[in-house]
């Protein structure tokens, strides 16, 4: 068996321990590793992804999640809450389009590698073809660095390393949530609605205020014109 299975035969076996529940948190160290992790959000809560994201091909209106940090037995979920109307709920829907909302938590600074510092959680509004797999709507918002077939990096986040085991690791009973920074919508091809400021006033008055000027200069000319005259006049 090849390193690349063996990895992924135990992030597998965690992800089905955590799905099962069959495994109660514990403050005793363990050995895990620093990934990726891929859930949905299902009946209020997240859930780990049963398949790739290469292979999920989330409905209109799903919630996707990615959350980096170092796992073990004890579940290590997006840290915010999947609310697909606070991500997505501004955003218009397009014909033959569906909306996915995206939430990526790069996780905690203990959980990062040595000298990096991940960036807060986000949530966007993936606006994406109806066949678009999970991969896809993830590439939406960034570039997405993929190794051995695993998803290692998000947005350049980490810069290095890929699954990598991670020895003698202590997993916190809970995470503390966090608030999403909703950013713009991704993949929209919907026109912005009209506005009406105060500057289209002025632009439709543009016009009328450069005749004026004009027939101010044409009056300032001519009464020059005027008094040249009347002293040639004079003079004469």
């Amino acid at each position: 068996m090849t390193a690349q299975r063996t990895l992924r035969l135990v992030l597998s076996l965690l992800a089905g321990l955590l799905l099962a529940g069959t495994v109660a948190t514990s403050a005793q160290a363990e050995d895990g590793y620093r990934f990726w992790g891929y859930y949905q959000w299902t009946a209020g809560k997240w859930a780990f992804a049963q398949k790739g994201a290469d292979v999920v091909v989330p409905a209109d209106g799903a919630v996707e999640g990615w959350r980096f940090a170092v796992g073990g037995a004890a579940p290590r979920m997006p840290r915010a809450a999947g609310d697909f109307e606070a991500i997505c709920g501004k955003t218009p829907a397009e014909t033959g389009k569906k909306r996915v909302a995206l939430v990526v938590d790069p996780g905690t600074p203990e959980d990062a590698l040595s000298g990096e510092t991940p960036k807060p959680a986000t949530g966007t509004c993936v606006v994406t073809d109806p066949k678009a797999t999970g991969a896809k709507v993830l590439a939406a918002v960034g570039p997405v660095r993929i190794e051995k077939g695993l998803t290692c990096g998000v947005d350049g986040y980490p810069g290095k390393g890929c699954g990598d085991q991670v020895k003698n690791i202590k997993i916190p009973a809970t995470d503390t949530p966090v608030t999403l920074q909703i950013g713009a919508a991704v993949g929209s091809t919907a026109a912005p609605a009209p506005t009406t400021s105060s500057s289209s006033s002025s632009d439709d008055g543009a016009p009328w205020t450069g005749i004026i000027i004009a027939a101010v200069v044409v009056l300032v000319l001519a009464g020059g014109g005027l008094v040249l005259s009347r002293r040639r006049s004079s003079s004469q």
